[in-house]
């Protein structure tokens, strides 16, 4: 395995970018893996690196760049009300619109590296980048042949890039896991999703996952839950395999 965190220059100054490949039998198939809400960690780079294992060219962005944050453990310690008020508000200084520039800047520094593939690409979000996994489909219809938001939240909005819209801007194989319990995309929204997509003709599917809540498939978490975790794993690979190859 190749690992490297290298700061790939944007539109907004350098986004630091952890990348896991093999060291073998290259170029890879690129997978944008966009990070969740608590920014990046050593758990999310274990994710990457188990996505790399399988033949993949994993980039995992930090997108709290433009505040200078990267790792939320590096920041001065806070009670708990005021450091979760902080992450929400580190996830509102970004938009859809900011992050699709990060992913031309991830596209157009992969595509000058000799280890990832000029092929079709693939891209995943988890959390609040869901969305953003779904809006690289449709921005990049060209090149991201498949995308996946994990328990994804704002799903279904008034705005025109809203996931449920940009869905359908693309051809890419679409997958959209649902916890169950989840406060921050209840059932009702994700079953809107589901007519959504299914009234549009989308190469999508939404999977609920019965019983799990938000946050299921990290390992780290309280609500982690094994069997949910694996079965996403092995959704995503096979979704991979489809596409990339």
């Amino acid at each position: 395995m190749i690992e490297q965190t290298i700061d790939v220059p944007t539109r907004d100054g350098a986004a630091t970018t952890f990348i896991a490949h093999p060291e073998r039998e290259g170029p890879h198939p690129i997978v944008l893996f966009f990070m969740d809400a608590p920014a990046i960690r050593e758990e999310l780079r274990d994710m990457a690196r188990r996505i790399a294992t399988a033949g993949y060219y994993v980039m995992l962005p930090n997108l709290y760049y433009r505040r200078g944050v990267l790792e939320l453990a590096d920041l001065p310690p806070l009670p708990e009300a005021e450091a979760r008020a902080r992450m929400f508000d580190l996830m509102g200084s970004i938009d859809i619109p900011m992050v699709m520039d990060d992913t031309d800047a991830l596209l157009d520094y992969a595509d000058r590296d000799p280890a990832a593939s000029p092929g079709p690409a693939a891209a995943i979000g988890y959390c609040m980048s869901g969305r953003y996994a779904i809006n690289a489909a449709a921005r990049h219809p060209e090149r991201i042949a498949c995308a996946a938001s994990l328990y994804g939240v704002q799903l279904v909005t008034d705005r025109p890039d809203s996931p449920h819209l940009a869905a359908q801007k693309t051809k890419a194989e679409l997958y959209f896991a649902c916890a169950e319990h989840d406060t921050y995309a209840p059932l009702e929204m994700v079953q809107a999703l589901d007519a959504c997509v299914k009234g549009s003709g989308v190469n999508a599917e939404v999977e609920i996952y019965p019983g799990v809540h938000h946050g299921f498939a990290f390992p780290q978490r309280a609500v982690y839950d094994k069997p949910a975790a694996e079965r996403h794993w092995e959704r995503l690979f096979a979704l991979f395999r489809r596409n990339l190859g």
